[in-house]
């Protein structure tokens, strides 16, 4: 057993010691994410009652694979706007094109970004959902600091000797916004909005978006909430109900924003002016989709990126392309895409060109897919904008759960992303998805650092 999987091991036994304590501290659990919004539509961001733990060495490999792998996205998207050969191939819609093309007046690396990958050993396995806001860096956050005050967390640390350290990137993240407002020209304090679409039947009631304008107040920043509806673009300037913006902090996918405003809206309008300084940039849309890791994962493409980023990418990027009606390079052979999809079935995977939208449309799973079945999934797969990956291997993991006031055991597939602000490496969060028939159980565990010995 590895040191990390003793610790699990010791950990449940804690959990499981004392029936009557276990119960007063889930209680305690729940009102603690309850006050601090980590409750939305009545459902706690995270499903599991233990955290994550990875070893300092997949820790750095994750931090030194993401730094390596953004410096390589960040190549083939600057590819991209140049090249509409290879535009084309990232099956984006003639909208997100256009604003991907507007310059956003500050440089590249984005300011924040993400890698969506697992842990296979001490290796990285990137899978896609490269993506550019956020997402869990609060809620992972939070989740970690009520962990590691609790009951269980200091049993384990004393009992145990363990040294167990946060991975939260907050401040950083801050940072890398104000480094970009600095770059687009901005000299005094910026009066941030947080856009978030929220429609007339939302009912959500925290969000990330919220503890992310409550961190800015504290930090001392002028903040909003502002939906685009309540955008105004007149002389120059952009307003929300509460004022002037000069930085648009952007809680919302371009595909969403597409979906109900077009391009004469004022975020928009004054985006096209430099008038306001746009966190991340439409141009960011590009590392939502999917096809920018067959971009990544073609050598005609990389032949010519430097030596370690070539070496990330085999190592960390599986085989994908765009599913279309075409030819393309596997194993050094050319293959009739389609054909070699249904050839192949047991090895590959179809999943949605969006990584925002997974939640949307499904993936499909070779490997547990009936042929025919498989048959189906490969004709949406070429009128709805997938891509077909080669399959990688995942070991689920298992978390205790509180299920009805009844502590039991749930097997997760664990994520891990690791945050990236201004082209730097700062923390991992962990997503989590229940196996199987529990596939409602899905969110966030703290994620902790355990120095092995």
């Amino acid at each position: 057993m590895t040191q990390l999987g003793e610790a699990v091991l010791r950990y449940h036994r804690i959990l499981e010691a004392v029936p009557s304590e276990t119960s007063e501290w889930i209680a305690e659990l729940r009102e603690q994410m309850q006050a601090r919004g980590l409750v939305v539509n009545s459902r706690p961001v995270s499903p599991v009652l233990r955290p994550h733990f990875v070893s300092r060495r997949q820790y750095s490999n994750s931090l030194k694979a993401s730094e390596t792998l953004s410096g390589a996205i960040a190549r083939v998207r600057d590819m991209a706007l140049t090249q509409p050969a290879l535009m084309a191939r990232m099956d984006m819609l003639p909208a997100e094109k256009m604003l991907a093309t507007v310059d956003p007046g500050y440089a590249t690396p984005p300011p924040t970004a993400l890698l969506d990958a697992w842990l296979r050993n001490d290796a990285v396995q990137l899978w896609g959902g490269v993506g550019d806001l956020p997402a869990g860096v609060l809620y992972g956050e939070s989740l970690a600091d009520i962990y590691m005050n609790s009951g269980m967390m200091k049993a384990l640390k004393k009992k145990y000797k363990y040294k167990l350290s946060k991975t939260g990137g907050s401040k950083p993240m801050i940072q890398a916004v104000l480094r970009a407002w600095k770059d687009f020209g901005g000299k005094r304090h910026p009066r941030i909005a947080v856009l978030q679409l929220k429609l007339p039947f939302d009912t959500a009631e925290s969000n990330e978006g919220t503890l992310l304008a409550e961190l800015l107040r504290q930090s001392g920043y002028q903040v909003q909430m502002v939906n685009p509806e309540d955008l105004e673009y007149r002389n120059g300037v952009l307003s929300g109900g509460m004022g002037p913006i000069d930085v648009v902090w952007r809680n919302i996918r371009a595909h969403e924003f597409l979906m109900h405003f077009d391009l004469r809206h004022a975020l928009v309008r004054a985006y096209r002016d430099r008038a306001v300084c746009v966190v991340n940039s439409f141009r960011a849309e590009l590392t939502r989709k999917r096809a920018l890791l067959a971009l990544l994962s073609d050598e005609q493409v990389t032949a010519t990126f430097p030596a370690a980023e070539r070496h990330a990418i085999k190592a960390a990027v599986p085989w994908t392309r765009l599913v279309t009606q075409s030819k393309t390079q596997y194993g050094g052979e050319t293959v009739d895409l389609p054909e070699f999809i249904v050839k192949n079935r047991e090895r590959l995977v179809l999943r949605p060109n969006d990584g925002s939208l997974d939640a949307e449309a499904p993936a499909y799973e070779g490997a547990v897919t009936p042929e025919r079945d498989w048959a189906r999934a490969l004709r949406t797969a070429l009128s709805h904008g997938y891509v077909v990956q080669e399959r990688q291997d995942r070991e689920s993991v298992s978390f205790p759960v509180d299920q009805y006031g009844d502590l039991v055991y749930r097997d997760f597939l664990v994520s891990l992303s690791t945050h990236s602000f201004a082209g730097k490496a700062h923390g991992v969060t962990a997503r989590v998805g229940a196996v199987g028939g529990f596939s409602t159980l899905a969110g966030y565990a703290p994620s902790f650092v355990l120095e092995t010995k």
